[in-house]
C-alpha cells in the first residue's frame, strides 16, 4: 500500500552524497593530480552544487598555458 515518499528518497540521496564526499576528503590527502581530476569529475556527476564543493575541496583544475 505505502512506499517510500519523495522526501525520504531525497534524504537518502543526501546522506549517500555526504558519505561519498567524506570518502573523497580522506582520499584527497594522498591523491595525485590525475586522481584529483577524476574526483572532480565524479563530484560533478553526483551533485548540482558541484562547483562550490570542488572549490572548497581545492580540486579546481589548473589552467595550462
Amino acid at each position: 500500500m505505502g512506499g517510500i515518499s519523495n522526501r525520504m528518497k531525497e534524504i537518502k540521496r543526501r546522506r549517500h552524497r555526504r558519505q561519498k564526499i567524506a570518502k573523497f576528503q580522506t582520499k584527497l590527502k594522498k591523491a595525485t593530480q590525475s586522481e584529483r581530476l577524476a574526483m572532480a569529475e565524479k563530484i560533478r556527476k553526483m551533485t548540482t552544487g558541484c562547483e562550490a564543493l570542488i572549490a572548497q575541496l581545492g580540486l579546481a583544475e589548473r589552467k595550462r598555458g
